[in-house]
C-alpha cells in the first residue's frame, strides 16, 4: 500500500483527522434494485484516507439567533483540541460523580462554550492509532465534496487502496424483486439505518462507536449523539464466550458481546465474516449498556427463549426495559420521544408502542392516573428557519402532515409535541412555563436541528432524575422498530438499527446510582442542581472538572452532606431544555413536503419536496 504522510488536514469545519495507513470498509444500503431517482444519494468521505487536495471549510457564519447567552462575543475562536486517543470514560464505582454515558456532538456553526465535554466525527476518526475501520451508515460521504449513489461510490473507493465498500444484505429486496419493491416503496422497502464506527488499533485494542448521524457534512452541523464503548483490550486466553446470552444480564459487557456478535450475522459471511472473528477476541466486560437494535426479517416471539436468543425492535426493547427497576414505580413518570422523522404509524401501533416504552421490572398494574405521561419533542418550521444552517438541515427532518391520513395521525400526536427550543417569537418568555417564571435546563442546542434520537424516561413529572435512556438511530416508525405482532405471533423488521439503552444501576452494584439531566457539559455538579435559571449568568464554572493532562477528564467530587450518605450521580447530556414547552394550538410541525415561503435567516425559501 502506497505510504502517506502523518500530516494533518481539516477536511471540513468539524473534522479534523491525521492521513494515516489504515484499511476501512463501509457498509451501506443495496440500492441498486432501485430506479436511480428512488436511490438514496450516497456520498463517500475522505476523512478516512487523504490523497487528494481538500478545499478550506466555509468561514463560521452568524445568525438571529446565535446571540443567546452562551455565545463568546468578542472572542478569538481557537480549534477544538484533540486528544490522540481518546479518554476512558469513567464507569468505577468509587466517584460520587460520573459522566454522562451518551455525549453530544460538536457543532462548529455554535459557540465554543457551548461545545463542553462534546465529540466530532474528527475526535473518533482522527485516532492515529487506528489500524482498521468498519463504517454503518445510510448515508456515506467518502470525499466529503460530489454526491454519488451506489454504483459511483464503489467506483469512488477505487482511488483508495485502503478503502472496500460492502453492500448490506436486505432480504426483501433481494426475495422480491425490482417491480415489486418499486411498487411498494413508500410503505414496505426498508434501509441500513444504522450507524456505527467499529475501530481496531495498532495497540491491540478495539472501540465501539455509535451514533446518530449519516457520515456527511450536512448531519454534522444538527446535534447528534454519540456512545464510544471504553477502549476493549484483548480478552485473556483461558476465556471462552458462551454460545447464548443466558448466563449474562441484560446490561452487562458480556451480553453486549454476544447481542452485537449476533447483530452482524445477518450480513452474512462474506460480508462481515472477519469483523464477527476479530471482534470475538477481544474483552467486552468493561462495558455498561444493553444493545437494543433491528435486523431485517421476522420473528416468531412465540419460539423464542428470551433467555437465550438475541431480540431486535420493539421486543428487544421491551424485554430490555423489563431488566429496570423504576426509582418511583407508584409516581407518574415522564417518557419523552425525540427524533428526526416520524413515518405513518397509526394509533394502533402507538399505543402499542407506547406499552412498550412503559414496561419495567416491576410489572404490577398502574392505575390509569399513574400511566406515563408520553411526549414528543420534534422542530417547527420557525425553528428550522432559525437553526444553523435554515431550511437545508429541513432535507433531513420529516413529518408529513398534508393527506387526510397524515392530519389524522397529527391529531392523536398533537397533545404529545413538544418543541425543540421553544424560544420563538410565538412562545412566552424562555425563562416562562405557563405564565410563570421557573428555573430552565439549557442544552445549548437551540440553534442546531435535532437529527438526535432519543427516547427517555423521567422519575417523575418534575424531570429531575432518569430511569433509563435510549440513544439509536431508530426514529417513529414500523420500519424501525417492527409491525405489530401477527396471527402467527411474527414481527416483521424492515430495517437495520442500533442503539444502547444505559439506565443507573449499571453504574453501581449498591443500587444507590442515580442518573439525573446535565445541561453544557457531562458531569453533575454533585448534589447541586443542575437546572439554572435563565436571568443567571450562563456561564459554565470552570471548576466543574479538571484535567489529566492527556486530554482525558477527571470527575467531581461530590461535597458532602452531614448526615446523608454519598451516592452516585450519573449524568445524562441532555439535547433539548427542560423544562419542555407544549405547542401552542396553532403551531405545527416542520414537513418537508410543505413549501415554505418565509424566508429562513440566510433569506432562504423552501420549495417542498417535489415541488421543486
Amino acid at each position: 500500500m502506497e505510504q502517506t504522510s502523518s500530516k494533518r488536514r481539516r477536511v471540513s469545519a468539524d473534522v479534523l483527522i491525521e492521513d494515516r495507513d489504515s484499511d476501512c470498509e463501509i457498509i451501506g444500503t443495496s440500492t441498486n434494485k432501485l430506479p436511480k431517482e428512488q436511490r438514496p444519494r450516497i456520498t463517500t468521505s475522505a476523512n478516512l484516507s487523504l490523497k487528494s487536495p481538500i478545499s478550506p471549510p466555509p468561514p463560521r457564519r452568524t445568525h438571529p439567533g446565535h446571540n443567546e447567552s452562551h455565545t463568546d462575543k468578542g472572542k478569538k475562536r481557537e480549534p477544538v483540541s484533540r486528544s490522540p486517543s481518546p479518554p476512558q470514560r469513567p464507569i468505577s464505582t468509587h466517584s460520587p460523580s460520573m459522566s454522562s454515558p451518551i455525549q453530544l456532538s460538536t457543532v462548529n456553526d455554535l459557540a465554543d462554550s457551548t461545545n463542553i465535554d462534546t465529540v466530532s466525527l474528527g475526535d473518533i476518526l482522527g485516532d492515529p492509532l487506528i489500524k482498521e475501520c468498519w463504517l454503518f451508515n445510510y448515508l456515506i460521504d467518502v470525499d466529503f465534496v460530489i454526491r454519488f449513489d451506489l454504483v459511483e461510490m464503489q467506483e469512488a473507493a477505487k482511488r483508495y487502496d485502503n478503502v472496500h465498500v460492502i453492500t448490506a444484505y436486505m432480504a426483501e429486496m433481494y426475495e422480491m424483486g425490482y417491480l415489486k419493491i418499486y411498487l411498494a416503496y413508500d410503505f414496505i422497502l426498508g434501509t441500513h439505518h444504522s450507524k456505527m464506527i467499529i475501530l481496531f488499533r495498532h495497540d491491540d485494542t478495539a472501540q465501539i462507536n455509535i451514533v446518530t448521524g449519516n457520515f456527511i457534512v450536512r448531519d454534522w452541523s444538527m446535534c447528534q449523539a454519540v456512545w464510544r464503548s471504553p477502549i476493549l483490550p484483548l480478552q485473556t486466553p483461558s476465556f471462552s464466550d458462551p454460545d447464548s446470552p443466558g448466563p449474562f444480564p441484560i446490561g452487562s459487557g458480556h451480553r453486549f458481546k454476544t447481542d452485537i456478535l449476533r447483530y452482524l450475522d445477518p450480513y452474512g459471511q462474506r460480508r462481515t465474516g472477519t469483523l464477527t472473528t476479530e471482534l470475538q477476541k477481544f474483552d467486552f466486560s468493561s462495558i455498561r449498556a444493553a444493545l437494543v437494535a433491528s435486523v431485517p426479517g421476522k420473528q416468531n416471539l412465540r419460539n423464542t427463549n428470551l433467555d437465550e436468543e438475541t431480540l431486535w425492535g420493539w421486543p428487544a426493547l421491551r424485554h430490555a426495559l423489563r431488566s429496570v427497576e423504576p426509582k418511583t414505580p407508584r409516581v407518574k413518570a415522564h417518557i419523552v420521544m425525540q427524533c428526526s422523522s416520524v413515518a405513518s404509524i397509526g394509533k394502533k401501533w402507538m399505543d402499542q408502542f407506547q406499552n412498550v416504552l412503559i414496561s419495567h421490572k416491576t410489572q404490577a398494574p398502574l392505575p390509569p392516573s399513574l400511566k406515563p405521561r408520553l411526549s414528543l419533542v420534534f422542530p417547527t418550521a420557525d425553528e428550522i428557519r432559525r437553526s444553523v444552517d435554515g431550511y437545508a438541515c429541513g432535507g433531513s427532518i420529516h413529518m408529513k402532515t398534508q393527506t387526510p391520513a397524515q392530519q389524522k395521525q397529527l391529531e392523536f400526536l398533537r397533545p404529545m409535541l413538544c418543541h425543540w427550543a421553544g424560544d420563538g417569537r410565538a412562545n412566552a418568555a424562555i425563562g416562562e412555563r405557563n405564565g410563570k417564571q421557573v428555573k430552565v435546563g439549557q442544552a445549548l442546542r437551540r440553534r442546531a436541528a435535532p437529527h438526535i434520537k432519543t427516547y427517555i424516561r423521567f422519575s417523575d413529572e418534575d424531570m429531575t432524575t432518569i430511569d433509563w435512556a435510549l440513544m439509536t438511530s431508530a426514529n417513529l416508525s414500523k420500519q424501525a422498530w417492527g409491525e405489530e405482532t401477527n396471527g402467527k405471533g411474527e414481527v416483521r423488521i424492515c430495517s437495520y438499527e442500533i442503539g444502547v439503552l444505559v439506565w443507573p444501576a449499571l453504574f453501581d452494584d449498591t443500587d444507590k446510582a442515580e442518573m439525573v439531566p446535565v445541561f453544557g457539559k457531562d458531569t453533575p455538579d454533585g448534589d447541586d442542581d443542575d437546572m439554572v435559571d435563565e436571568k443567571e449568568e450562563d456561564e459554565m464554572d470552570d471548576d466543574a472538572e479538571t484535567t489529566d493532562g492527556e486530554g482525558g477528564k477527571d470527575v467531581v467530587p461530590t461535597r458532602e452532606k452531614q448526615g446523608k450518605q454519598r451516592r452516585i450521580r450519573v449524568g445524562l447530556r441532555m439535547p433539548y431544555d427542560l423544562p419542555l414547552l407544549p405547542y401552542a394550538d396553532e403551531e405545527m410541525p416542520w414537513c418537508a413536503s410543505t413549501p415554505h415561503l418565509e424566508p429562513d435567516w440566510m433569506g432562504r425559501t423552501w420549495p417542498g419536496f417535489g415541488n421543486s
